[in-house]
C-alpha cells in the first residue's frame, strides 16, 4: 500500500493490522523503519490535532518532517496542488500528508506521482486516519467491533469522520446508527429524536456542527441545537452502563455536547487524541514500509 486516501480502498484485513499494530507501538514497540525518509504536512485548512498528531507521530518515527506553510507557499501565488506536490516530490521527499478544502482533492494526484500521499481529510468526504482511530479507541474499549452499536449523531451529511467511520465500521460488523436533523442527513438514513438510538448504544459519538460546509442554510442556533439534538445531562444519565462518549473534535461544548461531560468518565475524547498519535505512526510505517 503505497497511499492512504480513503477508507473504501482498505479491506478488513488492512484495517485491523493497523489496529494491531497501534497497539504494539503504544506498548513500546519500536519502529522497524530504516533511517532517512522524508515527509511534509500540507494543511490547506486550519488543524490542531491531526497536525500536530502527525507531527509528533513523524518525529518518534524518526522521520525527517520538511515544514509546509499553506499561507507562506506558492499556493498564494496560484500554483496548483498538483504542481506544489510534483515541486515537493523533485525535491526528493517521500511522503505528503495533505488536507484540503476540495472533496476527492486526491484524485487529480493519482498516478501522476512516486510520492506516498495520506489523506490528512478531504472537504466533507474521507478522513481515514480519524476513522482508524475511533477504531482503535472502541476495539481498546469493547475488545472488538463485532456487533457493537455506535451512534453517530451531528451534522453528518457535511461530515468526512461519518462517511469514514461508516465505510469502516459497518465492514468490521459494527451496526451504525445515526442521529441528525432532517436537512443534515444527505444519504445517511438517521433517526429525529434520541429515544430512538440513546438506551442501547455502546458508543455515542457526537460531531461537531460544520457551519462552514453549509453556511447559512438550515443552522441552528446553539441553544436550540443543543436542546434538540446535543448530549445533555439528562440523555447522559440514560445512557447504558459501559456507553462511552466520543467526539473527533474540535468540541463546541454546549452544542453538540454538555460542557460537563467533555471529561465526564464515560468520555473517551482525549483518549481518541492520545491513540490518534500512535494509529497515525502505524500508517505512516506501513506506507513507508510499502515504499522500501
Amino acid at each position: 500500500m503505497n497511499h492512504l486516501l480513503s477508507m473504501k480502498q482498505l479491506g478488513t484485513d488492512d484495517i485491523l493490522n493497523m489496529l494491531r499494530r497501534a497497539g504494539e507501538l503504544k506498548r513500546g514497540s519500536a519502529s522497524g523503519l530504516p533511517p532517512g525518509h522524508t515527509v511534509s504536512n500540507l494543511f490547506f485548512e486550519p488543524s490542531t490535532r491531526t497536525k500536530t498528531s502527525f507531527e509528533m507521530a513523524e518525529r518518534k518515527l524518526g522521520l525527517s518532517v520538511i515544514p509546509f506553510e499553506s499561507g507562506f507557499s506558492s499556493a498564494l501565488k496560484g500554483e496548483t496542488l498538483y504542481d506544489t506536490v510534483k515541486t515537493l516530490e523533485a525535491i526528493g521527499l517521500d511522503a505528503l500528508v495533505i488536507r484540503h478544502p476540495e472533496d476527492r482533492y486526491y484524485e487529480q494526484l493519482e498516478g501522476r506521482t512516486s510520492v506516498s500521499i495520506i489523506n490528512g481529510g478531504d472537504g466533507s468526504g474521507q478522513h481515514p486516519t480519524q476513522s482508524l482511530l475511533d477504531l482503535y479507541t472502541l476495539q481498546e474499549e469493547f475488545g472488538g467491533l463485532e456487533g457493537l452499536k455506535v451512534t453517530i449523531a451531528g451534522d453528518v451529511a457535511h461530515s468526512r469522520v461519518a462517511k469514514s467511520d461508516r465505510d469502516a465500521l459497518e465492514k468490521l460488523g459494527a451496526e451504525v446508527r445515526y442521529l441528525c436533523p432532517p436537512e443534515w442527513r444527505g444519504d445517511f438514513e438517521a433517526a429525529d429524536d434520541w429515544s430512538d438510538v440513546l438506551e442501547d448504544s455502546d458508543a455515542v459519538m457526537l460531531l461537531r456542527v460544520q457551519h462552514e460546509r453549509h453556511g447559512e442554510s438550515g443552522s441552528f442556533s446553539a441553544e436550540a441545537y443543543h436542546e434538540r439534538y446535543g448530549l445533555t445531562e439528562e440523555r447522559a444519565a440514560r445512557m447504558k452502563e459501559g456507553t462511552i462518549i466520543m467526539h473527533p473534535a474540535p468540541v463546541n461544548r454546549g452544542v453538540e455536547i454538555a460542557d460537563s461531560l467533555v471529561e465526564d468518565p464515560r468520555s473517551r475524547i482525549f483518549r481518541q487524541v492520545e491513540n490518534g498519535m500512535f494509529v497515525r505512526m502505524a500508517v505512516l510505517e506501513t506506507i513507508l514500509k510499502g515504499r522500501d
